[in-house]
């Protein structure tokens, strides 16, 4: 597939080329975390104090995978606002409105309290628990597992923003006259994923299938970009020459 977007503004070369190195970070990062999380001891997914136990001891491991998940946020914040600044020529309003709510949606990931998979607010909680002395010391703490456990489960907001970013982000793309293959399955990905975001709590591992095709989105919007960046490059270069 040809990285030529007729006229993306070439000068933002450098933003395409993070985008594309962000989206292939972020895949390399959710695939890490899931590879941890096949191999390592299987977590409790109910109670308060086994969870609360089970940080304490894989106290490592757990930080690692909430890092795993979270991180990509900020690399997806980038990947979209180099779609957006990409696609704008095709219609600047929508570009922006695509742009401010995948950007924000992954932003907010920041400031939800759990990651889907756990939470880095546990380990707070691990400490504190196996400081307490006594079970009325102790129980706040688990108190406060359970609810994060609980949240994990929950069908967030956020998550359904981010697919709808997705959605409209790829509803821009088709406005073009290139790209529409990544278009379509980026309307198909964005779909499965509001869906899948709403069901999350029924779906069980089916959700992975909307997982899968995040990642290949990613993969493909990823070269997409490079591609445009070392193209972007070339044109600014010829720019400048010809202006000395």
């Amino acid at each position: 597939m040809s990285g030529q977007l007729p006229g993306a503004d070439p000068s933002w070369h450098r933003l395409y080329r993070a985008g594309a190195v962000s989206a292939g970070l972020a895949v390399a990062l959710y695939v890490a975390a899931l590879v941890v999380f096949a191999v390592a001891a299987v977590p409790p997914v109910s109670g308060g104090e086994e969870m609360l136990e089970y940080v304490e001891a894989h106290r490592t491991v757990y930080i690692a995978r909430q890092l795993m998940w979270l991180v990509p946020s900020l690399l997806m914040m980038v990947v979209f606002l180099a779609l957006a600044m990409a696609l704008s020529h095709l219609d600047k309003s929508f570009a922006l409105i695509a742009g401010v709510v995948s950007v924000a949606s992954w932003a907010v990931s920041f400031a939800w309290p759990t990651t889907g998979d756990g939470s880095l607010a546990m380990v707070v909680l691990s400490d504190k628990y196996a400081d307490a002395t006594t079970s009325a010391d102790q129980a706040p703490f688990v108190a406060g597992a359970e609810v994060l456990i609980a949240l994990n489960d929950v069908p967030a907001v956020i998550g359904a923003l981010q697919t709808l970013g997705i959605v409209l982000i790829s509803l821009l793309m088709l406005k073009g006259i290139t790209w529409r293959g990544l278009a379509w399955f980026g309307v198909v990905t964005g779909g499965v994923g509001l869906v899948s975001e709403a069901l999350r709590p029924v779906l069980g591992w089916a959700y992975a299938f909307y997982g899968v095709l995040l990642f290949v989105w990613l993969i493909w919007i990823g070269f997409a970009l490079w591609r445009l960046a070392a193209e972007a490059r070339t044109t600014a270069s010829a720019g400048r020459n010809r202006c000395e």
